[in-house]
């Protein structure tokens, strides 16, 4: 293979010849080959932008040549838009040491060599765009990581919100279709009293629906940036005319309602806001992983379980069972949900781990953040499209068990009272009858009102009115 040889205050360092990237680049390659992977494709192009915007800057107030300006500017569009062959360039480990420095110094050369044959020089000589004199002015890692990582979050919580709000959809028809069927409720896994699949399904909607209106308010917990911060805050390095317009800049850049911290050593120093959007994407979890194994539950059999549900068959379930078919949707995105909430830890640990004026662990929460944000999209996606859009209700098992279930007592009792209401469920126990049976058999309710007590529409009533047992 082909290189060039690099210098910095280290020393020389061979890179290949074609490559987009520099020195520091090919450092880190050597240095962390942790994740296995690059960082998150949303990073590097909220990277991008940040840099577009510190350019915008630097140019418009005459820090930067014009023509120097604007091969930057043209360069970090490229790497925003995803050019396969500048994001292919962005190599570095997701993992690193530095706070994200190695990131940061691979999108500058990057950026610095595209930008360089646009002028008409060539890969690795930065005479005319330097990674750090030109492409990296006026700015640290120090605050150009976190403030793309925050630009990234926000791209990745409005897809998540679309996810969620379709999910949310799709359970809400079936709450429609199923409204009419009548089931046994359960309550620590054993009967506990009547109600309709419909209003099963209308408390998982809910629950996607918190899930929704909380990811949608995330936007505001992370549009607090310090951009123009520099090193620890302080804006050190940076003229007091940059930092009051590079955020503007972004913020058109972006069309994100990004705002300059007030306090920009506590935004430079402090994480917490990202262990905020991260708990509440655990909350996200924990209801994807309790709805889709009651659908789990509720399908179990499904001759041999409770079988109320028949959730579409998407794979062969067994290589030694024939014609078994697993609840694999569902196992997949309780998997996923596992997941985030393994890595919500991760989050939580790695912002706590700064110190005094940095957080040097910044790169586990962007690698931990955004995979837990693209995780839920595509999990929220699978569950709707490929579970919750084809699942069905079995009418005649959800009939059968409720009609052979004591659970319908339950319903029974603000008409006959607890105690007769006991005595009835004792009795059909006792003789293997049921409920309906012992108490038409008493002559205890007239039939159309035990028709009414058990039917869709008093299952989803809120409360009863007064009762005439006799009519």
């Amino acid at each position: 293979m082909r290189t060039r040889t690099e210098t910095d205050s280290l020393g020389d360092f061979a890179v290949p010849a074609d490559a987009l990237y520099g020195i520091h680049t090919a450092r880190a390659l050597v240095n962390f080959p942790l994740a296995g992977r690059p960082s998150a494709p949303a990073l590097v192009r909220g990277m991008a932008l940040v840099k577009l915007a510190c350019a915008q800057t630097n140019t418009a107030l005459g820090f930067l040549p014009q023509d120097v300006g604007a091969a930057i500017a043209d360069a970090c569009r490229e790497l925003a838009e995803g050019m396969s062959d500048l994001l292919g360039a962005v190599v570095v480990d997701a993992l690193q040491g530095g706070a994200g420095t190695s990131l940061n110094m691979n999108v500058n050369e990057v950026i610095a060599n595209r930008a360089e044959e646009r002028l008409g020089g060539r890969r690795g000589d930065y005479a005319k765009v330097h990674p750090l004199h030109h492409v990296n002015l006026h700015q640290s890692t120090n605050d150009v990581f976190p403030t793309a990582l925050k630009i990234a979050a926000t791209d990745s919580l409005r897809r998540l919100e679309k996810a969620i709000a379709a999910l949310q959809t799709t359970f809400q028809a079936r709450e429609r279709d199923f409204a009419h069927i009548v089931k046994v409720g359960r309550t620590q896994l054993q009967d506990a009293c009547p109600m309709t699949l419909g209003a099963e399904f209308s408390a998982w909607a809910d629950a996607f629906g918190r899930d929704r209106w909380r990811v949608f308010k995330c936007e505001e917990r992370i549009r607090v940036i310090n951009l123009g911060g520099t090193a620890i805050g302080t804006g050190l390095t940076a003229p007091r005319e940059y930092i009051f317009r590079v955020t503007d800049a972004l913020r058109e850049v972006t069309k994100m309602n990004l705002a300059r911290a007030e306090n920009l050593v506590d935004a430079t120093q402090n994480a917490d806001a990202f262990v905020e959007v991260s708990g509440i994407l655990k909350a996200h979890a924990v209801n994807l992983f309790k709805i889709s194994s009651d659908l789990r539950l509720l399908a179990s059999g499904p001759h041999a379980g409770i079988g109320e549900l028949r959730l579409p068959a998407v794979q062969v379930g067994s290589s030694v069972m024939p014609g078994k078919v697993n609840p694999v949707i569902c196992e997949a995105v309780g998997q996923a949900a596992l997941q985030v909430i393994a890595q919500d830890q991760a989050v939580t640990l790695a912002a706590q781990s700064g110190q005094l004026e940095l957080n040097a662990f910044l790169p586990l929460v962007a690698h931990a953040l955004l995979g837990n944000l693209e995780l839920l999209e595509r999990a929220d996606t699978l569950f709707r499209a490929r579970c919750i859009e084809g699942l069905t209700a079995d009418v005649e098992r959800c009939a059968d068990l409720l009609e052979h279930s004591h659970a319908q007592v339950t319903a029974l009792v603000p008409a006959l009272g607890y105690e007769l209401a006991a005595d009835v469920a004792k009795e059909a126990q006792r003789e293997e009858r049921t409920i309906r049976e012992v108490v038409l058999a008493r002559g205890l309710l007239a039939p159309q009102v035990l028709d009414r007590l058990l039917s869709a529409d008093a299952m989803t009533a809120l409360g009863y009115t007064k009762l005439n047992s006799k009519d």
